[in-house]
């Protein structure tokens, strides 16, 4: 009973990190089934969490400008953070748009780690699906041709080109996943949830 009471008064208290990871999660599932996690989804979490830390510190008693900002701030770094894996192709902008609107919620310090946790996540979710799928030599090969490109070519241009005419020939990991793992978890060992 204790533990439920406790579970109530931290959804409560922490009602917009369970708002952010039941949109995750949601955004997590279809991409998932549509390897897209789509916009009318990904918008509005930007947006919303811009009004949230807006009004939130305004209610605070500090200048609502400062929320706003912090939120813009975390943003930002979640679109810095996946621009470059977007701009070869590497990635869907709908994963990149995920990140952003977790850190128009929560900010700078909790995206870079949800998304350093989601790293590793997505990391084993990659080596299991390919090992699954019993690819495991030619994603080995793949993975360090295109190390070389990158290193070689430095163009993102050339890159995502080069990538779109690979997508057929490669397992695709729906990023949303790892994501939405990577903040549940951080949150979770935070206390965020409770």
């Amino acid at each position: 009973m204790e533990l439920l009471t406790s579970l109530q008064v931290g959804v409560v208290e922490n009602w917009h990190i369970w708002f952010l990871s039941t949109a995750m999660v949601v955004a997590a599932v279809i991409d998932g089934v549509k390897l897209k996690v789509p916009n009318w989804l990904t918008y509005p979490l930007i947006v919303s969490g811009w009004a949230f830390s807006a009004i939130s510190y305004g209610l605070n008693g500090d200048p609502w400008l400062e929320g706003l900002g912090w939120s813009l701030l975390g943003t930002l770094v979640g679109l810095a953070i996946l621009l470059p894996a977007y701009s070869i192709g590497g990635m869907g902008a709908g994963d990149v748009k995920l990140l952003m609107g977790c850190g128009a919620w929560v900010h700078v310090t909790a995206t870079v780690y949800a998304y350093c946790v989601g790293s590793i996540v997505g990391g084993f979710i990659a080596i299991g699906m390919v090992l699954l799928s019993g690819t495991w030599k030619h994603h080995y090969r793949q993975f360090f041709t295109i190390l070389n490109e990158i290193n070689v070519l430095r163009d993102p241009d050339k890159l995502a080109q080069i990538a779109a005419g690979r997508k057929d020939t490669m397992r695709k990991l729906p990023y949303g996943i790892p994501i939405t793992i990577g903040a549940l978890c951080y949150f979770g060992w935070m206390g965020m949830l409770v």
